[in-house]
């Protein structure tokens, strides 16, 4: 997912400065005299007076903000007009912390009317409509701030967006905004005003950068653990919203999903590069816990294997989380007979140094599980080549293989590295790997900056499982679900569908060599069990997602931005699905939580070779 750096202040294109003697400096401005608020923002996401000098804009500032690098404050007009497209708030860009403004001060602003887009025009994001460079007098003080618009289930409309203007590339900011039939358009409407929120459920965790989000809608996909679901493209969940705070950090609320945010929370809304809308809250409810715990999945009986698939998040041995990641995997994935480590660092993770061996790393996880009270796992894995697979530079993530050779064996095959190709040969019969472990077409474009996958060869109680661990290329460069364009660009998927193919081409071999050859393909996919990925997985029926034996409700292992979705998947070949003799559980014990450990919720499938 996106980082939360961004260059706030190169993003625009004219500087300001926030003083009462301060002076407006344009070279050839146009003038706009005797503007509202109203006029400024329009009846669509971009102003009419874009580029253009307004001068004494009357406001009562509703909130302000001295972090960041969008420092400035909200002023909105007391006296709103009837049209519901026009919003009555704005914010005023001050560039340094804001000096003389208070909440309640009756100001008029002069300035520069700006679109400022949040992440750069690339990102696709809507932009937000500021008056920058300002001269700002207030003219009295301690004035009743205009009452909170209230957000609720009734007043957010259930269809999500208007389809974009083909005519400006899938654009809707050339559109007229209609607030009572689209989502986003109600709240853009209301981008800058002061807006309220009451007895919200948490459906995204509080995050490192302070905020979290909520739904205004009890019952849009909800799930018994407090959660939204994100189950389809067009199911976007449009009670979703960001909760930030004007606040102190340290007053922010350390909430999980499932926990509510009782009485009110407000303040103005806005938009931002990580979530689109935004309430900014100078008030913030009190945080009532729902109770939400950890899950814990059954042990495997003595004719099961137990499989499972783990993002540990940039592991390497400099971190702190080794004691909390083996408890997890003994405690509640109850030492899976296999597991695949996403994520895993080499021996000094993200120092730059040319080093790629990540023994250190591995043997330390073994021996904290084994102080966790788990078994003593052997493992294996493939050192890629310097910097080629992506992720953070210099860490050289990679996928392992941990195994408890008390209960299953691995089946070596020498002459696997970063650059030979895996490959399926007849064996006795059946199928067998070149080389095991052993990579999946290294040298395929479809793999460049990315990880390749790791095959191995298993024998469990006399027969043979193939494991595939994956980590697909990321999301990142998608544009957002609140983006200007709709339907959103998904372009990370390109390289992802041609990940999938060429696994499935792999799966093919080994299924064309033995028909009913047990085969898995796991891991962290970074794509919906609905998505093109997991179709050109899936093949011609070569593989399924077991996810999908789940309840839609069960379907999730990541939350991002309110939405429980599945990025984490474990795929089976149809000899292993045909009996239905297998049992799929998404162990839900990061991604909901404030203070997790990674950010995925590990996977684990039990069945019967």
């Amino acid at each position: 997912m996106p980082s939360k750096s961004s260059a706030r202040l190169a993003a625009l294109t004219v500087a300001a400065v926030c003083s009462a003697a301060s002076t407006v400096v344009l070279t050839s401005p146009a003038h706009a005299d005797s503007v509202r608020v109203r006029d400024i923002q329009g009846t669509t996401r971009t102003s009419p007076y874009a580029g253009k000098q307004v001068t004494d804009v009357a406001g009562i500032v509703t909130g302000v903000r001295t972090y960041g690098q969008s420092k400035g404050f909200w002023i909105q007009d007391p006296d709103p007009d009837a049209d519901p497209a026009t919003s009555e708030g704005v914010f005023v860009f001050t560039s340094s912390t804001p000096k003389g403004v208070a909440v309640g001060d009756a100001v008029t602003v002069s300035g520069t009317v700006s679109e400022y887009v949040p992440g750069g025009t690339s990102s696709g994001n809507q932009a937000i409509t500021e008056i920058t460079r300002p001269t700002v007098t207030v003219v009295s003080s301690g004035n009743a701030v205009p009452a909170p618009v209230v957000v609720d289930g009734d007043s957010v409309p259930d269809a999500y967006t208007p389809q974009g203007d083909p005519a400006a590339n899938g654009s809707v900011n050339g559109l007229p905004l209609r607030p009572s039939e689209y989502a986003l358009d109600y709240y853009e409407s209301l981008e800058g005003m002061n807006v309220r929120v009451s007895d919200v459920r948490v459906v995204g965790a509080t995050d490192p950068y302070t905020e979290l989000w909520v739904t205004v809608k009890d019952d849009e996909h909800d799930n018994r653990r407090g959660g939204t679901v994100y189950g389809s493209y067009t199911a976007q969940n449009t009670g979703r919203l960001q909760i930030q705070s004007l606040g102190k950090p340290a007053d922010f609320p350390d909430a999980n999903v499932g926990d509510t945010l009782t009485g009110a929370t407000a303040g103005p809304l806005d938009y931002n590069q990580f979530g689109g809308y935004t309430l900014v809250a100078n008030e913030i409810g009190a945080l009532e816990s729902g109770g939400l715990e950890r899950e814990t999945t059954r042990k495997q009986r003595n004719g099961e294997l137990a499989v499972a698939t783990y993002n540990v998040e940039n592991l390497d041995p400099s971190d702190d989380t080794f004691a909390a990641h083996a408890a997890a995997i003994v405690n509640n994935l109850r030492s899976p007979d296999i597991v695949s480590l996403e994520e895993i660092q080499d021996n000094n993770g993200a120092t730059n140094d040319g080093t790629v061996a990540a023994d250190r790393t591995v043997t330390e996880l073994i021996d904290a599980i084994v102080a966790a009270g788990g078994p003593r796992y052997d493992w294996r894995g493939i050192d890629p080549a310097n910097n080629t697979d992506g992720g953070e530079p210099g860490g050289n993530i990679r996928q392992v293989f941990l195994f408890n050779p008390e209960r299953v064996s691995f089946t070596d095959r020498a002459g696997g590295d970063a650059t030979t190709a895996v490959g399926v040969q007849r064996e006795r019969g059946k199928a067998a790997l070149t080389v095991s472990p052993g990579r999946i077409d290294p040298a395929n474009e479809a793999w460049k900056s990315s990880r390749k996958p790791l095959a191995g060869e298993f024998v469990f109680r006399g027969r043979t499982v193939f494991v595939i661990a994956n980590h697909f290329n990321s999301k990142g460069g998608d544009q957002g679900l609140t983006a200007q364009y709709q339907p959103p660009a998904r372009s990370s998927e390109t390289q992802r569908h041609l990940q999938a193919t060429a696994v499935n081409t792999f799966v093919k071999e080994i299924l064309a060599t033995q028909k009913n050859a047990d085969v898995i393909a796991l891991g962290d996919i970074n794509d919906f069990e609905f998505s093109g990925t997991a179709e050109a997985l899936e093949g011609d029926g070569e593989l399924w997602s077991a996810v999908k034996s789940l309840p839609r409700g069960e379907r999730y292992s990541y939350v991002y931005q309110g939405n429980s979705q599945v990025l984490d998947q474990i795929l089976v070949s149809p000899s292993i699905r045909r009996g239905c003799d297998f049992e799929y559980d998404s162990v839900h014990i990061n991604a909901e939580f404030h203070d997790q450990i990674s950010d995925h919720d590990p996977q684990v499938l039990r069945f019967r070779p």
